[in-house]
């Protein structure tokens, strides 16, 4: 067993103080209660580690290489797209492997507790596959594992280059499979997911409906099992137009109106929907899943954040690219590209909630729904996710409450704050500091020594 005693706690039921969390052996949280028992950890600020509901965990290796701008100056998102393929014509798996473990332990460092990981690089350079056909799927369930952080598998189906049906070329032969292969490597993806801890799973990820057919997204959807199903949509002008042309409507249009779209689905990015989609999207229950640093910085655009809380919308955060990896920073730019926009401030926060508040319970909320996880809540049976924070500091000035967390989103030295993570019930961060960070980052210094003569 263990004890946790917390000066303050954000509960399902709202704010309590000096509350006893007990974990239990399977991971879980056992009971949450008065003080009763000697402590195994004292912690000022306890809240739900949040699940990251969107990564692409080899991008981080790309970091701070796509800033320049290109020969053509009207560089945009599709000429980051082309640097990424031509970096994916060198990874190995052992490198992929070496490229997540440093990006899930950054996110533990970060506050994060768990990842659904959007797996697309599935086979060799040229696009052959590799004799165990989920081979790349086991090396990112062996990053999680060597982390400890908890993680939804997602494989992803990636069948061709555009709607046009246009054969798959240079780096994007390394995603694609037809249905057939593809659900011969889901299930193998599956398998691997759950030889690992009891708190892993899977899902599917088609990855757009520009990489996907609708033959072929209804057939896997139809044969792939239960699980959480993510989708890149509607994230760019170009693709809006693109399945416009080819499908006869806008790809959140498209997609509710040919699919039972409802909780167990998370729209990646949602950029570019009209007010009308926007309400409708939100109406289904799924999770439109924001990912506002890398967003920003591929310039998407802004997702109407106060149309979609408003008609009810669930909604989570992901670091998709891993740019950046900064929980609290997602949750601030997005609430700061709501007011850039209308001019306003407070953009979401509610009579009763303050800003930081709304953002972070429907962030913990949405991501454990994404993610098809019991967690996002300290309460008896979840998985015990968990991110215990020091106040006593120049940030948080030993603040109460929804203060605490707005000055842990908008102060500027939210993660600073981070002290110790569980993630199902696995201490993975103490005292700020990953328990195998030493390990982790040589690997991944000795990776990037190896391409950046090819970068």
């Amino acid at each position: 067993m263990q004890i946790i005693h917390a000066k303050q706690v954000l509960t399902p039921n709202g704010w309590q103080s000096d509350l006893e969390v007990t974990l239990d052996a399977s991971g879980r949280i056992a009971d949450v209660g008065p003080q009763r028992h000697a402590p195994t950890d004292r912690i000022a600020l306890l809240l739900p580690a949040l699940l990251n509901l969107h990564s692409h965990a080899f991008q981080r290796a790309m970091a701070g290489l796509t800033e320049a701008r290109g020969p053509d100056p009207r560089d945009s998102f599709w000429s980051w797209r082309r640097l990424m393929y031509k970096f994916l014509d060198q990874l190995s798996p052992d490198q992929v492997e070496a490229i997540a473990a440093q990006v899930f332990m950054e996110m533990l460092e970060a506050g994060y507790g768990a990842v659904a990981e959007f797996h697309y690089l599935h086979h060799d350079v040229g696009g052959m596959p590799y004799d165990n056909l989920a081979e790349m799927s086991e090396r990112v369930v062996s990053a999680a594992m060597t982390s400890g952080i908890g993680l939804t598998l997602l494989p992803v189906q990636y069948q061709y280059g555009g709607c046009d049906l246009r054969p798959l070329n240079g780096g994007q032969q390394r995603f694609g499979n037809d249905p057939e292969r593809f659900l011969r490597l889901h299930a193998d993806a599956v398998r691997a997911a759950a030889a690992g801890p009891t708190d892993y799973t899977s899902g599917l990820a088609p990855h757009s409906l520009r990489a996907v057919d609708p033959a072929g997204l209804a057939a896997i959807l139809d044969q792939a099992g239960s699980g959480p199903v993510h989708m890149h949509l509607a994230e760019q002008v170009a693709e809006v137009n693109e399945v416009l042309a080819h499908l006869g409507a806008r790809p959140t249009e498209w997609l509710l109106d040919n699919h039972n779209v409802g909780q167990r689905w998370c729209l990646i990015h949602c950029t570019q929907m009209t007010e009308a989609e926007t309400a409708a999207l939100a109406k289904t229950g799924a999770v439109a899943g924001l990912c506002p640093l890398t967003e920003s910085n591929l310039g998407d655009g802004i997702f109407n954040g106060t149309t979609y809380l408003g008609q009810g919308g669930t909604l989570g955060f992901g670091s998709d690219s891993n740019v950046h990896i900064s929980l609290f920073e997602e949750l601030k730019t997005l609430e700061y590209s709501q007011r850039l926009r209308d001019l306003s401030r407070a953009a979401l926060a509610t009579e009763g909630r303050s800003t930081g508040r709304v953002l972070f319970e429907a962030a913990a909320k949405g991501g454990a729904q994404a993610g098809g996880r019991n967690s996002g809540r300290i309460e008896m049976g979840a998985w015990a996710d968990l991110v215990g924070l020091d106040d006593d500091n120049q940030w948080l000035c030993n603040r109460q409450g929804d203060a605490a967390l707005d000055s842990l989103i908008f102060g500027g030295g939210g993660q600073s704050c981070v002290r110790d993570v569980w993630s199902a019930g696995r201490r993975v961060v103490k005292e700020g500091r990953h328990f195998k960070r030493d390990a982790i980052v040589s690997n991944f210094k000795t990776v990037m020594r190896q391409l950046e003569t090819n970068i």
